[in-house]
């Protein structure tokens, strides 16, 4: 394949272009605010799951505390009923000591509903406080999960802004090169990632190896217009001006 010595020297500044691209697009994938906002996130999915279990439990709480409100208050109210009955002394004397045996019970009753509600009060009051805490950790894990995925969108902003400003103008150098070594340059890049390297001081910039030489010899002989292969890494030689 034969190409004008300026048109090879191009293939250089493509692949700059395309190497500072890839660069990008691995920059991209590996960006720790990525990673950063996808925990803070999930951090935050953690927390509202921990908090919506936490205002159930407190809902199921207090529905226990209702009812163990009503069924002392319902105690009260017989035994209300019951000392007015006995206080008006209306009834036989069987059944004025049947209120009092009653009065009796009742109290015990009461006490142990009495009991019981302050039990369930107690365990409303942790499952409010575990609520209010974790309310608070789950606005701490917004508002860090909001900085973070700023951060991300920021990082992944600039990227985008040197992507454009690097692609920019590859088209036109893509234009000036033959459509043949451009194939050729596309089919090797797509395979080893480098499609074009420089012949530095006898080196090939792509495998880093010095040519032997054979190759040396071979190199210098050739016309200036051939394009060359890096015996090595088969990547297209590019030679440079000394």
């Amino acid at each position: 394949m034969k190409a004008d010595p300026s048109v090879q020297l191009r293939l250089l500044d493509l692949q700059a272009l395309d190497t500072r691209l890839t660069q990008l697009a691995h920059a991209e994938k590996t960006l720790p605010q990525i990673a950063e906002a996808e925990q803070a996130r999930s951090a935050l999915t953690a927390v509202s799951d921990d908090l919506v279990r936490a205002q159930t439990h407190l809902s199921d709480v207090q529905r226990e505390v209702t009812r163990a409100d009503a069924d002392v208050q319902m105690v009260r109210d017989r035994a209300a009923r019951d000392q007015a009955r006995l206080d008006s002394g209306q009834g036989t004397a069987k059944d004025l000591t049947a209120l009092q045996h009653e009065l009796a019970s009742l109290a015990r009753r009461q006490d142990e509903l009495e009991e019981i509600e302050l039990e369930v009060m107690e365990r409303a009051e942790e499952a409010q406080t575990a609520v209010a805490r974790l309310s608070a950790e789950q606005g701490t894990a917004t508002a860090r999960a909001a900085t973070l995925e700023q951060a991300r969108d920021a990082a992944l902003a600039d990227l985008d802004a040197e992507r454009a400003k690097v692609e920019q103008p590859r088209a036109g150098i893509v234009a000036e090169i033959d459509d043949a070594l451009i194939a050729l340059y596309e089919r090797i890049r797509a395979n080893s990632g480098i499609g074009a390297a420089a012949l530095v001081q006898g080196r090939c910039s792509g495998c880093q190896l010095q040519l032997n030489p054979v190759d040396l010899s071979r190199i210098a002989a050739a016309a200036a217009d051939e394009v060359l292969r890096c015996e090595e890494c088969n990547r297209i030689l590019v030679r440079t001006p000394a």
